[in-house]
């Protein structure tokens, strides 16, 4: 039976057994869709990336939930370019470099370097924000266990993509992050008839000194309970954020993970032309934590 070597790689972190894991198979080639998904189910991590070669692109990239492939994801792109990186197949002697990754919903940029700790540093573009449905927040309070006066009531409960569909909820405060309490069932549902992939909850503190945002995320219908640093929607928050005029920084930290004992940080940045925000990159670290083989 053929095998593939596997990594397990911790995102939006530089310490093992904190953010996000994430397997990657960087030499993909040969695995079909039902094989990619066994593998994703298999490794239970909230999503799994599979490298491809390219002909549009330096690499082909796609990502799979336990339950579903995705479009686009930000702690698999993260983690992805951090073990090209440590194979050499993305070399960094000369400095700083850009390559393109194609994924399916098109060709995004990603810039990559070392910072002063000599960590890999992943820059990620994502899709332009495109802002969609607002959600009703007394349903989407009662699928997360809340009261609707624990949601901000200046800004709404929305769907935000920046290459996926999320809802965006904003809270009062950790307090109210702590005490959610989500019927699975109930969020799922919701994501399904809304044709969105997830919920992502924050609000405006932080346990870290300078940090700007606090999040948790949900998933329920991807297979996934609760993520632990996720990457695509901080940068959908970020425009969000932009938009409603909560934080109008270029750059700034984010965090999430703390409540579930694996904490990470991600670093946003926001392009915008007024109100509207135009652009909109997420930034980590990663460590690989396992290297091994998966049989096939």
């Amino acid at each position: 039976m053929p095998e593939y070597q596997v990594k397990i790689i911790d995102a939006f972190t530089t310490r093992p057994y904190t953010g996000n894991p994430c397997g990657v198979i960087t030499r993909a080639d040969g695995l079909s869709d039902e094989q990619m998904q066994q593998i994703a189910r298999e490794l239970n991590a909230s999503e799994t990336a599979f490298v491809f070669p390219s002909r549009r692109a330096k690499f082909r990239v796609r990502f799979f939930t336990p339950a579903k492939e995705i479009p686009l994801a930000g702690h698999p792109t993260i983690a992805t370019m951090h073990a090209l990186v440590e194979e050499g197949r993305i070399d960094l002697s000369g400095g700083p470099v850009r390559v393109t990754q194609e994924l399916n919903i098109g060709l995004l940029p990603v810039d990559i370097d070392l910072d002063e700790a000599r960590n890999i540093r992943v820059v990620m573009t994502q899709a332009r924000p495109e802002f969609g449905r607002r959600l009703d927040r007394n349903v989407i309070a009662e699928a997360l266990g809340i009261a609707p006066s624990d949601i901000c009531s200046d800004s709404p409960v929305q769907v935000v993509s920046t290459g996926t569909p999320q809802a965006m909820v904003p809270v009062r405060s950790l307090e109210v992050l702590r005490r959610l309490r989500p019927n699975f069932q109930h969020l799922g549902d919701l994501e399904e008839v809304g044709h969105y992939f997830s919920t992502h909850v924050f609000c405006l503190e932080a346990f870290e000194p300078g940090h700007r945002a606090h999040a948790r995320h949900f998933a329920a219908s991807a297979g996934i309970a609760e993520d632990p640093v996720t990457g695509s929607a901080a940068g959908a928050m970020a425009a969000y954020l932009w938009k409603y005029g909560l934080v109008r920084e270029r750059r700034y930290m984010v965090e999430q993970g703390h409540l579930m004992g694996r904490p990470g940080v991600v670093t946003v940045e926001v392009d915008g032309d007024g109100d509207e925000p135009t652009g909109v990159r997420i930034a980590g670290t990663a460590v690989t934590v396992l290297r091994g083989s998966i049989v096939v």
